[in-house]
């Protein structure tokens, strides 16, 4: 069965979806919970089937010290024979120390079997500059036999920007090379209230690679864009890669969906169609929920209920992706 081609929501209350075809055929799901204090899986054999398919608690927060706040942005991979789960956390009193943590699954089964931890991402020998600062949003693929990290990372300064960055991987854990910086927030759309490029997410289409991203703050400024380079160039090569001028995906007040972005890329039950799916809200003025704010958040009621991170109705969707005559991928609203 297809997926149903409509912009409504396919799995409730879930930002930053991820979502991996294995080769069992079976979907694997995971995302940001509104309480930001666990990782949470679930899988089926249809797209569809995720919206209500049972879910799994595999990892929970720490009380205090690293990983201890903010689990943001899970994604699961299966690398040289393993499970493995990438997120970002903080801690509790110093909540915006994001860093990149990595999780292990102990057998083949990754609802049920254990997951270890194996602590932060590890930069490559003689980087001094990756996940020194709030870092978040990785995500991990392969190409021409090798296998890349691509994260967000914010740098000081007077003008404080969310870059991505990308570098080969020597192991699940560590990177091979220093950080090569992809994009840094260059557009008017990529500076609304933060200057953000965040959310990383690759597909390959007839020779390319894309590596699309969102930019901005999190409300209905929110929006996607996407760099570009040949499938067969050097990945950390900035020669390689050309950017979007413009958003390809951003809030439509007519249908209703308001910062869509933090995407993946996954394929649909026939393995061909390109998907992609990303979170939005329903309306366009986030609203904190005090009910998934954690109790050590001593904030007035009036400020969490201005904050759009503790708004839960970021819901995941689902589209299909579409090409234009020159190949370029096409994201349309329903």
């Amino acid at each position: 069965m297809m997926t149903a081609k409509n912009n409504d929501p396919f799995v409730a209350q879930r930002a930053d979806p991820f979502v991996y075809k294995h080769s069992d055929g079976f979907y694997y799901f995971t995302g940001s919970v509104p309480t930001y204090d666990r990782i949470e899986l679930r899988k089926s054999a249809t797209i569809e089937g995720l919206r209500d398919a049972e879910t799994f608690d595999v990892w929970f927060k720490h009380d205090s010290g690293p990983m201890s706040r903010h689990i943001w942005a899970p994604e699961i991979h299966y690398l040289d024979g393993k499970w493995y789960v990438y997120f970002a956390a903080s801690q509790e009193d110093d909540i915006w120390a994001l860093r990149p943590y990595v999780l292990e699954c102990q057998g083949q089964d990754p609802l049920n079997d254990e997951w270890i931890e194996l602590g932060m991402m590890q930069p490559a020998d003689g980087d001094e500059k990756s996940f020194i600062d709030f870092s978040l949003d990785a995500t991990v693929f392969e190409n021409n036999g090798k296998r890349y990290f691509c994260w967000a990372e914010k740098t000081g300064g007077q003008f404080a920007a969310s870059n991505l960055y990308l570098a080969e991987m020597e192991s699940p854990i560590k990177l091979k090379t220093t950080q090569f910086m992809l994009t840094t927030p260059d557009y008017d759309w990529e500076r609304v209230d933060f200057w953000v490029d965040e959310g990383p997410a690759v597909f390959k289409h007839n020779g390319k690679i894309f590596i699309a991203f969102s930019a901005s703050a999190t409300g209905a400024c929110y929006c996607m864009g996407y760099m570009e380079a040949d499938e067969n160039a050097d990945l950390l090569d900035r020669n390689a890669w050309t950017k979007t001028r413009h958003p390809v995906l951003q809030t439509d007040y007519e249908k209703k969906i308001f910062g869509p972005g933090h995407n993946c890329f996954t394929v649909a039950e026939d393995d061909v169609t390109p998907l992609c799916v990303y979170h939005a809200r329903d309306y366009e003025h986030a609203v904190g929920d005090p009910s998934v704010v954690p109790k050590t958040d001593t904030r007035p009621l009036e400020e969490i209920k201005q904050d759009p991170l503790y708004d839960p109705n970021r819901h995941a969707r689902v589209m299909e992706v579409k090409f234009d005559a020159k190949g370029k991928p096409v994201f349309e609203l329903y």
